[in-house]
């Protein structure tokens, strides 16, 4: 079956709509012996038009400097046929001319705007962040690569586009990973892709949004953290390997403080403010969000800090506490659950969910509280940490229970008088 494609590009004059003796000059582009002429906007004297050179009669600058046009207009015209080749789309004259004009942006691709969208969000976005669009990125490219294309136009992007996104990710195997994506995983790099897409949009790249009909579902997953006792098991026991000493500290102070990995890496002398209360307080900004935050020092907390004040990594790094690499930490994570006996996956993230529910939560302080010394720009972020622990449920119970036996042998007591 024939599926190479004939292509070729001349110049030609329409001397019969010639004004004042000067023609319009036009592009004929030809995919496939099917013709397709385009404008190419200059006019150009009848007696100046050579009809077998296809190009200006004369060594005058003039005449010079519309030859040179004409054969940028013919480089154009063929890396517009280059650029749609490669792509892998169907090749015809009215797509090479379209491409050439950049009509509406009609011609931009998803690679166009992953990288626009990449240079805009260099500055702006924190590095986490466009670490994240990167890996989806990644995904994009791979997925393409599974429907043989490389790019596909803006405007073919639909519906089918994004079903067939989401099949891929879902039945994708990542390296090193026991099993596929989880669906709220999928569900987050179809997310970032359609920030990206709603980009085109509101930029007009593109007149429909293939967003429109398009749900995103997360399931509920209930976020793990320590009970006291287990928090207890992990702080009393005695490490005789340092670098498991180092982590549990670290994590410690998160499970009291509620900084997270990256702001606990980045806290110096200098985050610590003395209060009005004569207390210690920890200020710094959140590198996720750049909020402001600030936290009065738990006696707990402060011990840790205490006991690595004059550390040699400390005192290398000017930090205030000895950290190593997020990875390394929740590997070593990991073995210090073994040794405390916890079945629960540990990780440095847990501390977070440990210090807003088992600390924070269940002790009685207030939600809106929580929620500032976490930094959330939202209470409804703070919400996902709120558990109502068995404990909490028991002692909200008794307390219940005795108001209406207080009550009860009041209405006795005053039956008894009448």
């Amino acid at each position: 079956m024939r599926t190479s494609k004939t292509f070729s590009i001349q110049f030609w004059m329409d001397q019969k709509k010639a004004i004042n003796g000067e023609g319009l000059i036009y592009a004929r582009v030809t995919v496939d012996q099917k013709r397709l002429s385009i404008s190419l906007k200059r006019k150009v004297p009848v007696k100046l038009w050579d009809t077998k050179n296809k190009k200006v009669i004369g060594n005058t600058k003039e005449a010079r400097e519309i030859n040179q046009y004409f054969e940028l207009a013919k480089s154009q015209l063929f890396q517009s046929y280059q650029d749609l080749k490669g792509r892998g789309e169907p090749l015809t004259s009215d797509l090479i001319k379209s491409h050439f004009l950049q009509e509406d942006q009609s011609t931009a691709t998803l690679q166009d705007l992953i990288a626009y969208h990449r240079q805009k969000i260099q500055n702006t976005l924190t590095e986490g962040t466009i670490k994240n669009f990167k890996v989806t990125e990644n995904y994009i490219n791979r997925f393409l690569k599974s429907i043989k294309i490389k790019d596909i136009l803006l405007s073919k992007l639909n519906y089918k586009f994004l079903c067939d996104f989401e099949s891929y990710l879902s039945g994708y195997y990542p390296k090193g990973h026991p099993k596929a994506m989880s669906h709220n995983t999928v569900m987050k790099h179809i997310q970032r892709l359609r920030k990206i897409v709603t980009l085109a949009y509101h930029m007009e790249w593109v007149d429909n949004d293939p967003f429109r009909r398009w749900k995103t579902t997360f399931s509920k997953k209930e976020r793990e953290f320590l009970s006291d006792k287990e928090l207890s098991n992990i702080a009393t026991h005695r490490f005789r390997i340092e670098r498991l000493d180092r982590v549990r500290d670290v994590f410690l102070f998160s499970c009291y403080t509620g900084i997270s990995f990256v702001d606990i890496e980045n806290l110096t002398p200098k985050n610590i403010w003395l209060g009005d209360d004569d207390k210690k307080w920890i200020v710094t900004h959140r590198q996720k969000t750049n909020t402001k935050v600030k936290i009065p020092l738990l006696h707990t907390a402060e011990l840790i800090l205490q006991k690595y004040a004059n550390h040699p990594v400390t005192q290398v790094s000017g930090c205030l506490l000895p950290t190593i690499t997020n990875e390394k930490t929740n590997m070593y994570l990991k073995e210090i659950a073994e040794v405390c006996g916890i079945q629960k996956n540990l990780t440095f993230h847990m501390a977070r969910h440990t210090f807003a529910t088992t600390v924070a939560l269940s002790n009685g302080m207030p939600i809106e509280t929580v929620s500032k010394i976490l930094g959330h720009t939202k209470i409804a972020t703070t919400q996902i940490y709120a558990r109502v622990l068995d404990k909490k449920v028991e002692n909200d119970m008794a307390a219940l229970q005795e108001i209406l036996r207080q009550k009860e042998l009041e209405r006795l007591k005053k039956s008894s008088n009448r």
